[in-house]
């Protein structure tokens, strides 16, 4: 047996005996929400390039812009200028939409694809919500706000958190994420606060960050608290079940003893209740 045949000289050897990992940097396979996610904003991009009349109707339209009372209460906004990207450059849409082929199916596959919806969806509008108050105290100017950025990096942030030993390329250098994600998050707050040309769009990015990060650590509580809650509700429902049992009994043997025609209304609506009851529970 010459000494590359020997096991301690094999990769998987050499990983278990010092807990290395290799570190690997393909795509993962994507997931639905995430596939439907870069067709659609593809798809979108497309069309303004194509059309500079699409550009327009949804620049006007769907970018956030706090430049009027009107296009500020427009409610729709902080959620459909994250599928706007700028039509003047391709970096934009395409940078988004390689962090989210990276980051998005992990985080899909952890929370369903339901709640992924709503979690990326989430990110985008308080970007674009803390940009909207940015501007409305007169820290920014304001400007039209396009782009998937907030949520992409509420993403980010959010497997961060869950899947620290992730290794990510920041500045064509590999580094843990979690520290990738702190160096964003330092770099998009020292931007906003000197009012860099973009301070807007670091506005949606920090938001987006702060965002992502705090729904995953405060997910397993909110989900113990509705446990909780319903867990209450459901032993509620057990001891009044039992008390209408108890009173369905005696209304029985009353029933038994004098006739039906001694019952009070309360006690035949007593036993109705217990029939609706008994009913329900049979067509579960």
């Amino acid at each position: 047996m010459g000494l590359y045949d020997r096991d301690y000289t094999q990769p998987e050897s050499r990983r278990q005996n010092y807990n290395l990992s290799p570190i690997r940097f393909n795509l993962p396979r994507t997931t639905p929400v995430v596939k439907w996610l870069l067709v659609v904003n593809v798809s979108i991009f497309l069309l303004g390039i194509l059309s500079g009349r699409v550009a327009n109707f949804l620049m006007a339209w769907f970018a956030v812009d706090p430049g009027s009372l009107r296009t500020t209460l427009e409610l729709w906004r902080p959620f459909t200028y994250q599928f706007i990207h700028d039509m003047t450059s391709p970096w934009h849409v395409l940078l988004n939409m390689v962090g989210l082929c990276f980051f998005g199916p992990p985080l899909e596959r952890y929370l369903g694809s339901r709640r992924f919806v709503a979690f990326y969806l989430l990110c985008g509008a308080v970007g674009g919500l803390f940009y909207m108050v940015l501007t409305a105290v007169r820290f920014l100017g304001p400007a039209p706000l396009v782009g998937a950025s907030g949520s992409i990096l509420g993403v980010l942030a959010a497997c961060a958190v869950l899947f620290p030993q992730s290794i990510i390329v920041l500045f064509v250098v590999p580094v843990p994420i979690r520290v990738g994600a702190i160096v964003l998050a330092v770099g998009y707050f020292l931007w906003i606060i000197t009012r860099t040309a973009n301070a807007g769009g670091e506005a949606a990015h920090l938001a987006g960050m702060a965002t992502g990060a705090a729904y995953v650590v405060l997910q397993p509580r909110w989900d113990r608290f509705i446990l909780k809650t319903r867990s209450g509700s459901w032993e509620k429902r057990i001891e009044e079940g039992r008390r209408l049992q108890i009173e369905v009994d005696r209304i029985l043997a009353k029933v038994h003893r004098s006739g039906l025609h001694s019952l009070t209304r309360a006690e035949k609506n007593a036993l109705k209740r217990a029939t609706q009851e008994e009913i329900r529970r049979h067509q579960l």
